[in-house]
């Protein structure tokens, strides 16, 4: 069967490699300049195909790999094929909580000198065991992980963090319209349910939040949006949606997405006044954003009718669909896809680039997150211009 898996994800590898041109290019510049020679990078970002090729070109540029990937969305053939690349590989899909955090911890002892992390889980686990002496620096993949970064790990992270979704080529590229494209689809292709007509609410309104209200509506959604920051409800409104608090829509939306980054966005109060039939759907970094375990709590029962849909019987004859047990929905389902393959080219050239600059230049970074440097992330627009064709 590993042999099989092996082939399967060279076979899905090299049709995701030949859409990804960007970071083709960047990848025949490290071949030459070896700027991760003697390097071993530790990798704790969901592994699918797009990351796969990511970790090709580090490894290209003479960088060891050491990696696991989220807890929920790993899938297994891409691992095989990283593992017949010679990379050290932690991790399968069916992997519990409990397993995927001792997975992190492998990573963290291998001793890796340079991070690319995804929700500061590494981050996290190196300032627990105080182990921050080797690392030179490293990349923070999600708004999660900045949250944590910026707060509970302040103190504790003595080595630059570049966090890549500060960046605003990710926030419009990727978190608008490549979450919001891929959330959409994601719920129709688990659900197979239409959109057009149908009532969503969409948590939060930041970039990932606009792209799939907007998404949604282009599809013929009415939306309404949660959104506790004064401006961005301001934009909203202005944006032409309904603008409310979550309890008082709780009987309006038929589908409730979450996308804030923050947890209990959806939890006891809200679970005993929702509307029977209700959807609820997360698309944040952590499984938080829905508050399963007070979910649970209330529950009467559950029935898991498909690999990411599950119906919760609630008081009052009522019930609910949660759907990927409130993980990251657009690597859920039996054909998880994620976010556009162009999209994630131009994510992870911001990867790639960042990573560059904290070994050969750390000395113009400073220790704890920080934003893409502005030079990197021009560099990427005027290439991103040129590979679209935009002049046409």
């Amino acid at each position: 069967m590993t042999s099989e898996l092996v082939e399967r994800g060279a076979a899905r590898m090299t049709w995701i490699r030949s859409r990804m041109t960007l970071l083709a290019a960047v990848r025949e510049h490290f071949a030459e300049t070896q700027p991760f020679a003697g390097h071993r990078i530790g990798m704790s970002l969901h592994l699918d195909p797009k990351t796969a090729v990511l970790l090709e070109t580090l490894a290209a540029g003479g960088a060891e790999i050491v990696a696991t990937g989220n807890h929920g969305s790993t899938q297994d053939d891409i691992v095989a094929f990283l593992r017949e690349q010679g990379m050290t590989i932690f991790g399968t899909r069916d992997d519990t909580l409990e397993q995927h955090h001792a997975n992190i911890a492998s990573v963290v002892d291998a001793q890796p000198d340079i991070l690319l992390d995804n929700g500061a889980d590494l981050a996290a686990k190196i300032a627990e065991l105080g182990s921050a002496a080797q690392i030179i620096g490293g990349t923070e993949e999600t708004t999660s992980g900045g949250y944590r970064l910026r707060a509970e790990l302040a103190d504790h992270v003595p080595f630059p963090v570049i966090v890549i979704n500060d960046s605003p080529l990710k926030a419009i590229g990727e978190n608008k319209h490549a979450v919001g494209q891929s959330v959409v689809e994601s719920f129709m292709r688990i659900t197979n349910l239409m959109v057009p007509g149908r009532r969503f609410v969409v948590a939060g309104y930041g970039w990932c939040g606009r792209g799939v209200a907007h998404y949604l509506r282009a599809l013929g959604g009415k939306v309404a949006v949660v959104e506790v920051d004064e401006i961005k409800a301001f934009e909203a409104a202005l944006d032409g949606y309904r603008v409310a608090n979550v309890l008082d829509l709780a009987d309006w939306g038929e589908v409730f997405i979450t996308a804030t980054g923050h947890p209990q966005i959806l939890g006891t109060e809200f679970f005993d006044v929702v509307a029977d039939g209700a959807i609820l759907v997360n698309c944040g970094h952590f499984p938080w954003e829905i508050d399963v375990m007070a979910l649970r709590d209330v529950a009467l029962s559950s029935t898991v009718i498909d690999t990411a849909i599950e119906n919760i019987e609630l008081p009052g004859d009522r019930h609910v669909t949660l759907l990927a047990e409130g993980r990251m929905m657009n690597l859920a389902g039996r054909e998880p896809k994620g976010n556009s393959i162009e999209s994630m080219d131009l994510g992870f050239l911001l990867q790639a680039l960042s990573l560059e600059r904290v070994v050969t230049a750390a000395d113009t970074l400073v220790a704890g997150a920080q934003p893409v440097p502005d030079s990197i992330n021009r560099d990427i627009a005027r290439r991103m211009l040129v590979a679209m064709k935009a002049d046409r």
